[in-house]
């Protein structure tokens, strides 16, 4: 177990959610108390991982044939190894066709995210499935956040403010999180085009790196469509909240895959303003614990051990 490269957070409470007009899975605010936790400075990296595979012989799920029985009515090529990765379009696009940006490559993985060059050591580790994620945390002897050491960790004790940093997304101009600048999802216009290096942007007041933009984060609770409803007794927050139950993380609208889901946190590089505002300490979006994407990483926490 390493600590060198991760951050005492310390204990206290503090409104999870927004109330502001974003998105209602926000919803609604509730105060929250937790105990002190570690967590790490970056996401895990490239070569974090690789040293866990070296040691380990570790195998994702990228890695791996799906079985078509979890997958009915998906063709047989989707389910060979492989996994989805951002491809920006040729032009303007209609941006509820998700489709016209993500396709599934083969031979995608946290080697080679694009399926055919690999990534540099120092960028986040990606295309990272939740039983991955877990798989690593265990063999570091950590394990992932939940949701609200996440979001409290992320606001870096700027509990009330829209971005860590304060209340507008920029600085002097200057962006302070690896986002999508430019024409979603077809002009890319920042310095970094995909993933960026761990630590390229400012720390938040915690000193952890890039709790916004660069990839989404997994966390361990089980995805539900708000948060839980407010306590009657406004005196008593909840003590280290978890997520919903695992049956109601089910995608209602695949009623015939019954995959759960987790949820996701932080935003990526390809989260931009005139598509997904959700590089905020409290946005959120659910995912299938089967599968990570080109902008899927994690990082981990040790609970509780001053």
């Amino acid at each position: 177990m390493d600590k060198d490269n991760m951050v005492w957070i310390p204990p206290g409470r503090f409104p999870m959610g927004s109330s502001s007009a974003f998105y209602p899975e926000e919803q609604p605010v509730h105060e929250v108390e937790l105990d002190g936790f570690w967590m790490d400075r970056t996401p895990v990296t490239r070569r974090d991982f690789e040293t866990f595979v070296g040691e380990t012989g570790y195998v994702t799920v990228a890695e791996k044939d799906l079985d078509p029985a979890a997958y009915p009515g998906v063709r047989d090529a989707d389910l060979k190894a492989g996994s989805l990765v951002f491809t920006p379009s040729s032009g303007p696009v209609p941006l509820n066709d998700l489709s016209a940006w993500w396709r599934f490559i083969r031979g995608a993985n946290w080697r080679v995210p694009d399926g055919c060059t690999g990534s540099a050591s120092d960028h986040p580790v990606v295309h990272i499935a939740y039983e991955d994620a877990q798989a690593y945390a265990s063999w570091a002897e950590k394990s992932l956040p939940t949701e609200a050491q996440w979001e409290y960790a992320a606001h870096g004790g700027e509990p009330y403010t829209v971005y860590p940093w304060g209340w507008e997304f920029l600085v002097d101009g200057q962006a302070m999180a690896n986002t999508w600048e430019g024409r979603f999802p077809w002009r890319e216009t920042s310095r970094f085009p995909r993933t960026s290096p761990v630590a390229s942007f400012p720390a938040n007041g915690y000193g952890l790196w890039d709790m916004i933009g660069n990839v989404w984060e997994w966390t361990q609770d089980w995805w539900s469509v708000r948060h839980a409803p407010l306590s009657e007794r406004a005196c008593c927050a909840p003590v280290n909240p978890r997520g919903g139950a695992e049956a109601d993380s089910l995608d209602l609208a695949q009623p015939a895959i019954r995959i759960p889901r987790k949820v996701l946190k932080g935003g990526s590089h390809l989260c931009s303003a005139d598509y997904c505002a959700r590089y905020r300490p409290s946005a959120r979006i659910p995912q299938m614990i089967d599968s990570g994407t080109s902008h899927i990483g994690f990082r981990c926490v040790l609970q509780n051990t001053r």
